[in-house]
């Protein structure tokens, strides 16, 4: 397990057993990700959106379905046309 430690600074050298294995080089960027349990997941900001799809996974249905979620956007639509109306 690879293990890094933090400079007083709050600098951390990922070891390059993590870099080879996530691609990164010279001036790669990473996203730091909070799981819902609350760990930290080391995501390559190069890298596409597919490389973080599910991470966030909640058990359970979802909050809102596609449709509360359509009509939310278009109510909130709704508002801000009838405020740019009455200007």
């Amino acid at each position: 397990m690879p293990i890094a430690t933090m400079t007083s600074k709050g600098q951390i050298t990922l070891p390059k057993e993590m870099r080879d294995e996530l691609k990164l080089v010279a001036g790669s960027k990473v996203m730091f990700v909070r799981l819902p349990t609350g760990q930290y997941s080391v995501v390559p900001k190069t890298g596409s959106i597919s490389a973080i799809f599910g991470m966030l996974h909640r058990e359970g249905a979802p909050v809102l379905t596609i449709e509360q979620m359509d009509d939310a956007v278009a109510e909130a639509v709704a508002e801000d046309d009838a405020r740019t109306r009455s200007i």
